[in-house]
């Protein structure tokens, strides 16, 4: 009952963004597409995965709602409808235009009240890729394959797999309870990005490896949310660059005949015949994505029982920034009921 009485306020509202401006690569995401690998369908989902929850969190929105992904420049999105908070995260420059022609320099990791007729402009995101967007309540969106990921190039996902457009109308949810919320975050880097060996390490030469973990490689512009290609020193293969096509997932490390590494991202392809050199550990893959084109990137190499406790640790950092951010309103609820019952003595 509590979900059709959902779905009718969804259907009933009528609040609205409308897309000025689509950004350069701005889709809907949320944690991914998962157990369709085999039918080819990648997993997709958003590139940083801490920043996606914390997005959510702030809201007070479900952790697994979609929320608008943007690359480097940003939409712009004139509102429609009555007041509430959004929430950005990531290293991003916007603001708020509001209908009396000022406007509010946005502060990223604290909730935002917007009005009907404001405008919403993600300029930029600094020093970084992607930056997230997530409303309260959540947008109305279908899930197509029990998500709400946008693959482009298979063009599926809500918003007819396709990125923003100008001019296109974005429904929004019902709202839900939301409290002003603000959290103190900041994106650490990391010295080196940790790396487990893949299945086809022995593969190259013991000059390449050695060099690989010793010498920066720089990120090239050829890099989009399917893989990060890298140009440096070139791994020379002894065995064979055509291999049998097997599975492939995130963060794997793929050589090419030319010897310039690729590292596979969320949209990359589900099979792949290039030697497996190794695959970036999933407690670095947040960092990885944030790291823009023309920078230099150096590499670790680490056994898979560090991998896993690393992982491990990730998640309980992660964990406890999302219990960090629901005890800030407990708090703050509480101490509001004090001076309630002070003031009125």
């Amino acid at each position: 009952m509590r979900l059709i009485k959902k779905n009718i306020q969804n259907y009933m509202n009528n609040d609205y963004f409308k897309v000025i401006r689509g950004g350069l690569n701005s889709t809907f995401q949320d944690e991914g597409r998962k157990g369709l690998s085999h039918i080819g369908l990648p997993f997709s989902g958003v590139m940083d995965k801490r920043n996606y929850l914390i997005a959510n969190k702030l809201n007070n929105n479900d952790k697994n709602d979609a929320v608008l992904e943007f690359a480097y420049q940003g939409p712009l999105l004139k509102y429609f409808g009555r007041k509430r908070n959004i929430v950005i995260t990531g290293n991003v420059n916007f603001k708020i235009l509001k209908t009396d022609k000022s406007h509010d320099n946005g502060e990223c990791y604290r909730t935002i009240e917007i009005n009907d007729g404001d405008t919403i402009d993600i300029i930029s995101t600094n020093k970084s890729v992607y930056g997230y967007l997530s409303i309260n309540g959540g947008f109305n969106l279908e899930k197509v394959w029990d998500s709400f990921s946008t693959t482009i190039r298979a063009k599926v996902g809500p918003n007819n797999g396709l990125k923003l457009i100008d001019g296109q109308e974005i429904k929004l949810n019902e709202e839900n309870s939301s409290q002003q919320r603000k959290l103190d975050y900041i994106n650490s880097k990391i010295e080196f990005i940790r790396v487990i060996r893949g299945t086809n390490f022995n593969y190259f030469s013991e000059q390449s490896i050695k060099e690989f973990f010793s010498k920066e490689f720089e990120v090239t512009k050829l890099t989009d949310r399917m893989g990060m290609r890298l140009e440096g020193t070139k791994l020379i293969n002894k065995k064979n660059t055509n291999i049998k096509s097997e599975g492939l997932i995130k963060g794997t490390i793929q050589v090419p005949a030319d010897g310039n590494p690729i590292i596979l991202l969320s949209d990359h392809g589900t099979i792949g015949g290039y030697p497996k050199f190794g695959v970036v550990i999933s407690a670095d893959y947040d960092k990885l994505v944030q790291i823009t084109p023309g920078s230099k990137i150096k590499f670790k190499e680490i056994d898979l029982k560090n991998a896993e406790n690393l992982y491990r640790l990730y998640n309980m950092e992660t964990n406890n920034i999302l219990e960090k951010i629901k005890w800030i309103w407990k708090l703050k609820k509480f101490y509001l009921k004090k001076i309630n019952q002070k003031l009125f003595v």
